[in-house]
């Protein structure tokens, strides 16, 4: 059901970005849409785990450097039944993680020094299972589309509204709402866009809870590093996520300090909600079991 959800999600971001162009230039705009969100994907697809572990400083490690978490990851991958991805380690106080990559054979799983010091090594598993869970379902290529093309979105329609607005052509073919048609899809598009974009997020995060505690075989693992992780998000800064909010959905708990409601403007489910579909999935209720 969360893949089909996720599907008709992105028909919808599709759509959206098909109108702004139409809006923006008629059926010409549509055609110049299409070529600007193909040329925007062809490159997310190729550079976007690049930029991503680039912005964040990320050094990636071996056995040799790492083998405690190289082996849970290892272990985990071929459970999975997914190719070993490389692995990244993050120097930053926050306990965190997040996957990226454009598919299984080029993926990658980057830590954080916090979450290393914050949980014990079956917690580990929990969270590295979560992002495995990601790689296994390319959930890091949807959120790069989904991400791009919201992106796109928002700069689509302000140039509609620059062209709308100065181009003295607002009663043509070219802008067949006319300039306050115009203006309303510029205000209301990047708005629908972010919260489809968001949507999309919340959706494989439950997902990928569920695909990592498959992976693990131990749901709790995951439920119990998801509480200790939250708990530090709320008091310890991420200073890049805050510089750059835009891929704060990567992470596996909301990197950004205070954010916890489960709301349409969330990138993340409420920690509470997700823990407690992973103790149901434990078969699990009451105190810690």
């Amino acid at each position: 059901m969360n893949i089909f959800r996720t599907g008709l999600l992105l028909a919808a971001l599709t759509a959206l970005f098909m109108v702004v162009g139409y809006v923006g230039g008629g059926q010409s705009g549509m055609v110049i849409a299409l070529l600007v969100a193909a040329a925007t994907n062809l490159f997310a697809y190729w550079n976007s785990d690049k930029m991503v572990l680039g912005l964040y400083g990320a050094r990636e490690v071996d056995r040799a450097a790492a083998p405690g978490l190289y082996g849970i990851v290892e272990q985990l991958a071929d459970r999975a039944g997914i190719p070993m991805p490389r692995i990244y380690i993050v120097e930053q106080e926050q306990p965190n993680a997040f996957a990226t990559g454009r598919n299984p054979e080029h993926a990658a799983v980057c830590v954080t020094t916090g979450l290393l010091k914050a949980v014990d090594q079956e917690e580990l598993a929990g969270v590295l299972g979560h992002e495995l869970g990601h790689i296994k379902h390319r959930d890091t290529l949807t959120m790069t589309i989904t991400a791009t093309i919201a992106g796109a979105i928002g700069m689509l329609a302000n140039l509609a509204l620059f062209f709308g607005a100065f181009g003295g052509r607002s009663d043509s073919r070219n802008n067949p709402l006319g300039i306050v048609g115009v203006i309303l899809v510029a205000i209301l598009a990047p708005i629908a866009a972010a919260l489809v974009q968001l949507a999309i997020s919340r959706s494989r995060e439950y997902e990928a809870d569920r695909g990592g505690a498959e992976i693990s075989g131990h749901p709790l693992w995951l439920a119990s590093a998801l509480e200790k992780i939250d708990a530090y998000a709320q008091r310890v800064p991420n200073p890049v996520a805050a510089a750059h909010p835009s891929t704060a959905h990567l992470f596996i708990v909301n990197p950004l300090t205070g954010s916890r409601m489960d709301s349409l403007f969330a990138s993340h489910p409420s920690t509470e909600n997700r823990i407690r579909r992973l103790r149901e999935l434990a078969g699990v209720s009451g105190p810690w079991g």
